[in-house]
């Protein structure tokens, strides 16, 4: 009884984060210079078993099914973790070409050094609380298995290493896989970039209760290594996911109106395509045209040949009539098309230049609409990951922390009404400084 009210006074943190993957340093293999030797004894072991060993267990069957549906051999695989990182297992994290790590490590600690010293009543209570969240752990991860886990009690403050292999099913190629991304999903913690926060979030909160179980308050959950949220900041997270969710509503109304834009651009291109291929198609009419001026030359060379003398002219007339007759169907279609056209073939081709200049043009401003409706669209997301990451946390402290969580909303609508009835202080200012009052 004494030992918690002694507790009760200071509110402690819960730490959680990545660590760096020794299992030389996690079983003491060798001493550091932060170790105390002669506690080292104190250390609790959950369980240590070869890394080697804990991947032949988990994944030999998988290999084995896979294997039996190879028919060549270069594609059968001798062994899973050789295949992964291409060398023996290791005492240290083992990074593969897919980015795969070869085990993770979890480091989780109840308050600091300075509350919650090793030797201190604080600490005892500390020891039996990360001991009952260890023993639940595998029960409640069945996808994260844990090959070795160890608190440590020889450091300056009581503190676990979980060291485990995430593990993946699938319905294609090797059924069975290091993938902690699948691991996460079939645990129901989604398959985006936000799944491993909402692992730990969870799992900050089972620590949470076991330690308010204990009679150990718990502050605001840690954001990362070395950082906390305050009480003072949680008066900011409903302002902030509001401005976040106006400048959300910006982009996409700049979103809508670039993809209105685009589509005009789209049927202008369209339009503009139209254009040139009937100018393309209409080429070849003028090349008859040339063919028809070249005739013409011909009939009049030849008409100059006949009409060379009077007795010519009796003695070819006939010829001389026909010819006659040809060149004029031949002028009057040349009369006819330039009519109908009202171009020349250099016109023309002064047209299909500036046509397809403006297609260019036309193109370019349908790419610089593409290239800004894609910047949108990720801003768009980054907006998105950002308020739901400010929606969870306030909707954990809620439930968590929920008298603070009404204090700080009365404090916010607080603040709120002074800001508007600042505004309207300063409209009627203006209104009398424009009124000539002041």
């Amino acid at each position: 009884m004494i030992i918690k009210e002694i507790i009760n006074m200071i509110t402690k943190t819960i730490s959680m984060c990545q660590g760096k993957g020794s299992l030389s340093h996690n079983n003491r293999e060798f001493t550091a210079k932060n170790i105390d030797p002669s506690r080292t004894a104190d250390n609790i072991v959950f369980i240590q078993q070869d890394l080697g060993d804990a991947y032949h267990q988990l994944f030999d069957e998988a290999v084995a099914r896979y294997n039996a549906h190879q028919k060549r051999k270069d594609r059968m695989i001798d062994d899973y973790f050789l295949h992964l990182f291409n060398r023996e297992p290791s005492k240290s994290v083992i990074t593969g070409a897919n980015k795969q790590k070869s085990f993770y490590e979890d480091l989780v600690q109840i308050g600091t050094k300075d509350d919650t010293g090793v030797g201190t009543p604080d600490a005892e209570v500390a020891v039996a609380c990360l001991k009952e969240y260890m023993e639940g752990f595998q029960k409640r991860n069945p996808n994260l298995y844990v090959f070795n886990a160890v608190m440590h009690l020889d450091e300056a403050t009581p503190h676990l290493h979980i060291n485990y292999i995430p593990v993946g099913h699938y319905d294609r190629g090797l059924d069975t896989r290091n993938a902690m991304a699948k691991a996460l999903e079939e645990m129901n913690f989604g398959h985006d970039a936000r799944a491993i926060n909402r692992w730990r979030l969870k799992e900050w909160a089972v620590l949470s209760n076991i330690c308010a179980e204990h009679g150990i308050e718990i502050s605001e959950p840690q954001k990362s290594r070395g950082y906390s949220y305050t009480v003072e900041e949680y008066g900011k997270h409903q302002d902030e996911i509001k401005a976040l969710n106006a400048e959300m509503a910006q982009v996409e109304s700049e979103l809508a109106e670039k993809q209105a834009k685009r589509e005009d651009l789209n049927q202008q291109i369209e339009q503009k395509t139209a254009q040139v291929k009937a100018i393309l198609n209409y080429i070849p009419d003028y090349e008859k045209e040339f063919k028809i001026e070249d005739e013409c030359d011909q009939l009049r060379r030849e008409l100059i040949g006949l009409l060379d003398g009077k007795l010519s002219i009796m003695k070819h007339k006939d010829a001389i009539i026909a010819k006659v007759q040809r060149l004029c169907k031949l002028v009057k279609k040349v009369n006819d098309n330039a009519h109908k056209s009202g171009n020349t073939i250099y016109s023309l081709h002064e047209k299909l230049d500036a046509a397809m200049k403006e297609y260019d043009d036309v193109c370019q401003r349908w790419k610089c609409a593409a290239e800004e409706r894609t910047e949108l669209r990720r801003d768009n997301a980054a907006l998105s990951a950002e308020v739901d990451d400010l929606t969870e946390f306030v909707s954990l402290l809620k439930r968590l922390e929920p008298q603070k969580y009404d204090e700080v909303k009365q404090a916010q609508e607080y603040v709120h009404s002074q800001r508007e009835q600042e505004a309207q202080q300063q409209s009627a200012t203006r209104k009398k400084k424009s009124w000539g009052l002041e």
